[in-house]
Parts: structure tokens; C-alpha cells; sequence
């Protein structure tokens, strides 16, 4: 910034108490100030104190930077495009300005009238000197030093631009040069006649002219104040050495004007020096130019190698790793081969034992069929039912330990069922999904249910009877064949985003259950109260076929009791109460009709879909009402009028409160569900285990193939434990299926074993009953 500090080669003697002259009202007082406000603000308000009425001028001369700072580092402005360098210029201005105003504050708070004026020049002292001549400055106040320079001793200019300022100014200017607000010198102005004033003016001008051809007006001004102030000075001394008046001061200044013979010699080496230092500025500037590109290029090249290092460092990190899980993979790959092949050795002496048990089986089994045959002759010559014979039926006997395995020991994620009397679990035991039921051990009939069951089931069979494999008395546990689409309850509540149960099948489910009821009750020589009858003691077979379980409170009526056409036993009441028999919870008297009034409920569940509770009223009220399809069950399909109205009424039937009403199972209800039944088969896409067995003349079920119902000849053992034909499996997993036909899982190998004790049995089989 352009705040002038300090002193001259040739100092005159101080006058540093001089108060300062008032200034007429027609001169200004110019006073230089810098860019900070703390700079000048001294110098500014010595100037109000002194001047208290004159005029101020507030002056600030401008100079473009010659190097910008960019990313640390300072850049040749020549070097700077035009447009950001325009944009620092607009910045640096406003900046001054911004200060300007704050001088402009300052003066207004002394209450002295002042103007901002703010010029441009390469150099400051060089600038302040040329405004002097150009607006006929007389009185300049500026700065002699910075203030950090300043001593109570300073008597002379000690800035370089104070120094250049006081030689080349126009000596017309008084001129004051300020320090931390104590006047440290002046410079007074030459006093001159009118004529010299204009003559010197005049020469001035005429030098600029000449100047203006061959030089910038900077440099013309420098030589123009030079020789000026040098031809003005050498008579100012001689007259304050010699005579105090000024004729010898005008005498010598006319002589010093007369030596401007040699100033057009003067200036053609000063155009010939410009020439060539402009000729020396622009090779500068060419090398700087290629100096800063080549910074630039070295600056990119040196970023472009660190990139390229940070990326080959991450690709050598990303391939260390990869190396490090292939070699991680190697060894585990190794591992599982060796695993793998210790598991085909076990599985190869599994298979051959396998193969050793199967043939001890068939040879058990072939005796247990030929003793059960014998026995039936003889239970037939005696007239007995071989499904009530007094001999007790021998079931498997499993071990505490393969229960425990079967169901991975008694695992929560294999529970498929709950209640008051045990749980039941799924479980894979001897290559065949079973359902396994441990009794409750807290409870106190825990074991006359388990003996209960046990005698019941291992007497009667029934294709709608659930099918008792084994026990295990250790942890009294049931084995029954695995039912893979659930209980009624279930399947009527949709449970676990089930497919809904269609009219042909809810009808087919009554039959089912209406038969099984039939076996039991006419059971000779003793008669079977399920007493038990409910949604979820009935379950469903993989082609939805009704099979009856929970027989834990069943009861036998012997001889001793009433042998009239309604049987009966006086017990307490059990079972669940919206099925419940409500003469037989009233007097405890059991009796089969007590089981028709629950197959009535379970009835009116299949016509409507809803629960028990509340179920008889709602039903009652729609057929006095006529609007019996209001009530149905909308997600089994389009009811016939017919069937629906003609269940309705059989159910109520079956609920009436007095026993006698009730219709009689074998010759009333059956005759009403045969015709439906028939009506429903030929709309199912698939026919019951029961219609195929007798189709095929009583083979025994495990001959028959699920996927074909044919009686297979090279039986297949596949991962679900299911034995099939092998052509059909075959053909089953060749057309992309990866799970069971039996129980739509996930098979987990697509290996098939032969099952050559199975083949044995069919052989021999067709040998004994022919093919």
C-alpha cells in the first residue's frame, strides 16, 4: 500500500516543532494513507489536529502484485490467467475501499470534511509523485517510517518512498512526513514569481511531450522531476548560503534551464537502457513462464506416481489375501476329501450292514405274516374278528437311545404338536419319517394312557385309523407313521399359509372319519368308544386321506355292561368341552352315540370353516332362516345346494341334546355321505391309499410305489427314506426336482440305494400269489 515513510539523502534541517501553516480555503490537504487503518491512522488524525479547517483529500495509491499466492507458494502474476487475476484485482480493491471508508469515519467523527481519492501504479512512490504534478498538489502529509521504526531521535526520512517522494516531488508541494503522529520533517515549497511558476509548468510540459514519443509517462515523470528538482535545489542552496534573497535564487534557476541542450542526448540512452531492461524483463518472464510449467509438470507427474503407488500397493494387498483364501481354501478342500471319503468308507460298511439287517427283517417279517396267517385261520375257525382276538398283537420295541436320535434328543425345533398329555415329534428313524408321542411324565395316567393306546392300536387296523409302529416304554413314547399335512384343526385355520381344504375333500374327510368311527363301534366282541373326537385328533395323510388318533381315553365296552343297542359305561367326563357329548357330561354315562354328537360338530367345522364355540346355534338359526350359504366356508369352492343342506341337517342330527334322536352312524349317516363321496372321487385328481390297494388286490402297501401305485421290481431307497421304482425316481429327479414326492422337502443327495431286502419280499410274494 502507499503509506510514504521516510527520509532524504541531503536532509535540511528538521523543523519537527514547526506548527504548520493553515492552508487557504481554496488548497486541500492531501494525505497519504495505507491499506490497514491501524498504518495511517496516526498520520490521519495528526493532519485533522493541525488542519482543523481545511479540506482533506484521503490518498491511496494502488499497486498490482507482482506475485500471487496459490497453494502455498507464490506465482508470477504474468503467469495467472486473466480472469482469476481480475478477480484478486476486484478482491484487493474492495478491500482498500472498505478501509477508505473507514477513514472517511474516522475524519467524520474529528468533524473534518474529507474525500477518498485511489489511483493505480506499478510503484507507490513513483505514483505519489506523478499525482502531485498531475492535480498541482501543494500540501501532502504522509508517513516518514513505519511506526515500529520510530525513536524520540529520529530526525530524518528513513523510508525509501519518503526519501524518493521529498527528491522528485514538484517543489511547488509542501510536503510533511509523519511518524507515530510526531512530525519528523518537512519539506517546504520553493518559493517562486508567477512567471517562473508558469515557466517551470511549461517545461514540465514540454519534457512530457517529448517523453511521451520514445518512453512510458512513468519513466518521463522520474527524469522530468529529477532534472527539475535538481536545477531548483542547487540555487535554494546557494541562496540560504549566500543571500537570503530570492533574485539570486531566479537568476541561477534560468541557468540550470539553460543545460537542457544535453536532455535529448540524456534521453535517447535512457530509451536505449529501457529497451533493453524491457528486452531483459521479458526473457525473465519467458524463463519464469517455463519454470512455473515445468513445476507444474513435475508437481502432476509426482501426484500421477503416488496414485499409481497407492494402487499398486492395494492391488498387492487385494492379491495377498485372495492368495491367503485360495490357500485357505486348498487346505480346506483337502480336508473335506479326506472327510468326504472317510464318510463314503462308513456309508459303503453302513450299506452292507443295512443290507445284512434288511434280509433279517424280511426273514422276520415273512414269519411274523405266515403266524399272523395261521392265527387268522384259526381265529376264523373259531369265529372271532382277527382285529379283537384276545392274543395281544406284538409291536416293535424301540430303545430310549434311538428315540433320542430320531428326534436329534428331543429337539424344540422338532415338536409338531402339544398338549395336556404329551408332545409330539417329528423324527427319522430305520430310513422312515415317523411322528413321535412322549406322554407327559408330570401326569398321573401318563401310564394307563401309554398301555391304553398300546393295547388299543396294536388290535385294530383301519385305513383311517393312524398307524401304530412301535413304543418305547423307557421313555414312554409312541412310534406312529409321520403325517405330513398336519391335523383338521390346522388345515381349516390354513395354518402356515396352507392351501384351504375344497369341498370334495372336506367331504371325503367326513367319510373317512364317519368310516373309522363304523370299525370302532361295531367291534366285536367289544365295542370302541373313541370318546375323544375332535378337529385336531383327526390328521391327513400326504394325499389328504382322515386318519383317527389320540386314543389315550378311549374306552372298551365289554360284556358286563349293558349289551342293549345302545351301549354304555358309566366314566368321568373327558375331552375337549365344545365337542362333548352333553348327556354324557351331565350323567357320565359313555355310549357311541356319545362319539356321533363330536363327529356332528366336526361336520358342521367342515361345512362353515369356524370354531366350535357358539357353532350349533349359528347353524340351527341359518337353516330355519334359509340362508345356510351365508355360513359356509367361502375358501372350499362353490358347496352343491344339495350336499351342503343335506350335511347340515346330518350334523344337527348327530348334535341333538337327547341320545335317542341321534341317527344311527352305519345305516343313516353312511347312507347320506356314500352317494357324495362317490360324486366327490371323480372330481379328485388323485385316488385314496385305500381304492388303490384294493384295486391292486390287497398288496401289501410297502410293495406299492407312491410315485406309479404299482407294485415296484427294483426298489430305490432315496434320501427321504421312501423306497420307489427306480424308473420312476429316476424320471422324478431327471426332470430337475430337488425334493421329496412324499413329503415335498428338500432331498439332501440325489443318491439312490438298492433295497434288495424289499426286492427279495416282492419277488417272493408274486412267486406265492403269482404275478
Amino acid at each position: 500500500m502507499a503509506t510514504a515513510t521516510a527520509g532524504s539523502s541531503s536532509p535540511p534541517t528538521p523543523h519537527a516543532d514547526d506548527s504548520p501553516e493553515p492552508s487557504s480555503p481554496a488548497e486541500r490537504v492531501y494525505v497519504a494513507v495505507g491499506r490497514e487503518v491501524a498504518e495511517s491512522r496516526a498520520t490521519l488524525l495528526w493532519a485533522l489536529h493541525k488542519f482543523p479547517q481545511g479540506a482533506f483529500v484521503l490518498l491511496h495509491v494502488y499497486s498490482p502484485p507482482k506475485f500471487l499466492p496459490f497453494l502455498g507458494a507464490r506465482i508470477p502474476a504474468a503467469q495467472v490467467r486473466e480472469q482469476e487475476l481480475a478477480a484478486h484485482k476486484e478482491m484487493e480493491l474492495q478491500r482498500i475501499s472498505d478501509s477508505l471508508d473507514q477513514y472517511l469515519l474516522l475524519c467524520a467523527q474529528e468533524k473534518g470534511h474529507a474525500e477518498k481519492l485511489l489511483v493505480e501504479s506499478d510503484d507507490v512512490a513513483q505514483g505519489l509523485v506523478d499525482l502531485i504534478s498531475e492535480h498541482h498538489v501543494t500540501e501532502l502529509v504522509m508517513g516518514a517510517a513505519a511506526d515500529k521504526h520510530y525513536t524520540k531521535k529520529m530526525k530524518i526520512l528513513k523510508s525509501r518512498k519518503a526519501r524518493f517522494v521529498e527528491h522528485q516531488a514538484d517543489p511547488l508541494c509542501k510536503i510533511w512526513f509523519i511518524c507515530k503522529g510526531t512530525l519528523v520533517y518537512r519539506r517546504k515549497a520553493v518559493q517562486l514569481s508567477h512567471e517562473e511558476m508558469q515557466e517551470c509548468r511549461q517545461s514540465s510540459g514540454v519534457t512530457h511531450n517529448s517523453v511521451e514519443k520514445s518512453g512510458s509517462l512513468s519513466e518521463m515523470w522520474c527524469v522530468a522531476n529529477t532534472w527539475l528538482c535538481k536545477s531548483i535545489r542547487e540555487p535554494q542552496i546557494e541562496r540560504t548560503t549566500s543571500d537570503p534573497s530570492y533574485i539570486s535564487s531566479k537568476d541561477n534557476i534560468k541557468e540550470s534551464y539553460d543545460s537542457c541542450e544535453n536532455f535529448h542526448h540524456f534521453l535517447k540512452k535512457l530509451e536505449s537502457a529501457r529497451r533493453e531492461a524491457y528486452e531483459e524483463k521479458c526473457r525473465r518472464e519467458e524463463v519464469e513462464r517455463e519454470l512455473y510449467e515445468a513445476f507444474q509438470k513435475a508437481q502432476a507427474s509426482e501426484i500421477l506416481y503416488l496414485r499409481e503407488l497407492k494402487q499398486k500397493n492395494e492391488l498387492e494387498e487385494k492379491l495377498t489375501t485372495i492368495m491367503e483364501e485360495i490357500e485357505s481354501l486348498t487346505i480346506r478342500t483337502d480336508e473335506l476329501c479326506l472327510k468326504l471319503q472317510g464318510e463314503r468308507e462308513r456309508r459303503i460298511v453302513l450299506e452292507k450292514r443295512g443290507a445284512h439287517s434288511d434280509r433279517i427283517i424280511k426273514d422276520l417279517m415273512l414269519q411274523r405274516d405266515k403266524a399272523l396267517r395261521e392265527a387268522e385261520k384259526l381265529r376264523a375257525k373259531k369265529g372271532e374278528s382277527t382285529a379283537t382276538a384276545e392274543g395281544t398283537m406284538h409291536i416293535t420295541e424301540f430303545s430310549y437311545s434311538e428315540i433320542k436320535e430320531a428326534t436329534n434328543d428331543f429337539d424344540h425345533s422338532m415338536k409338531i404338536g402339544e398338549s395336556v398329555y404329551g408332545s409330539v415329534y417329528k423324527g427319522f428313524l430305520r430310513h422312515t419319517n415317523i411322528a413321535i408321542k412322549k406322554l407327559n411324565p408330570e401326569s398321573t395316567q401318563t401310564q394307563s394312557q401309554f398301555n391304553q393306546e398300546v393295547e388299543i392300536l396294536s388290535r385294530v387296523r383301519h385305513p383311517n385309523l393312524v398307524t401304530l409302529i412301535g413304543a418305547c416304554k423307557d421313555a414312554q413314547a409312541l412310534v406312529y407313521e409321520y403325517m405330513p399335512n398336519g391335523s383338521l384343526d390346522d388345515r381349516l385355520a390354513c395354518k402356515d399359509n396352507s392351501k384351504p381344504l375344497s369341498w370334495q375333500l372336506r367331504t371325503r374327510i367326513a367319510s373317512n372319519i364317519c368310516s373309522a368311527l363304523i370299525f370302532l363301534h361295531s367291534n366285536k366282541p367289544h365295542s370302541i368308544v373313541h370318546s375323544d373326537l375332535k378337529a385336531s385328533n383327526i390328521l391327513l395323510d400326504g394325499n389328504n386321506i382322515a386318519k383317527l388318533s389320540g386314543f389315550g381315553v378311549c374306552q372298551i365296552l365289554s360284556d358286563q355292561f349293558k349289551a342293549t343297542t345302545t351301549l354304555y359305561r358309566y366314566t368321568h367326563p373327558k375331552g375337549s368341552f365344545v365337542y362333548i357329548d352333553p348327556e354324557y357330561l351331565i350323567s357320565g354315562d359313555l355310549t357311541p352315540l356319545s362319539d356321533v354328537y363330536s363327529f356332528g360338530i366336526v361336520l358342521l367345522r367342515l361345512l362353515t370353516g369356524r370354531s366350535g364355540f357358539g357353532l350349533l346355534k349359528e347353524v340351527q338359526q341359518a337353516v330355519e332362516k334359509g340362508c345356510l350359504q351365508a355360513i359356509l366356508d367361502s375358501s372350499a369352492g362353490g358347496w352343491p345346494a344339495i350336499y351342503a343342506e343335506q350335511l347340515a341337517q346330518v350334523g344337527l342330527r348327530c348334535c341333538e341334546i337327547r341320545r335317542k334322536h341321534r341317527p344311527d352312524l352305519q345305516t343313516e349317516v353312511w347312507a347320506v355321505l356314500e352317494p357324495m363321496l362317490n360324486s366327490a372321487s371323480t372330481m379328485l385328481c388323485s385316488l385314496s391309499f385305500k381304492s388303490v390297494s384294493e384295486d391292486l388286490g390287497g398288496v401289501p402297501s410297502y410293495f406299492i410305489c407312491p410315485i406309479v401305485q404299482d407294485v415296484m421290481r427294483d426298489p430305490l431307497i432315496a434320501a427321504d427314506g421312501f423306497t420307489y421304482e427306480a424308473e420312476a425316481i429316476r424320471e422324478w429327479l431327471d426332470s430337475g426336482h430337488r425334493t421329496s414326492p412324499m413329503t415335498n422337502l428338500e432331498l439332501s443327495h440325489r443318491d439312490l440305494l438298492p433295497n434288495h431286502a424289499l426286492r427279495s419280499a416282492i419277488q417272493e410274494w408274486l412267486q406265492t400269489n403269482g404275478d
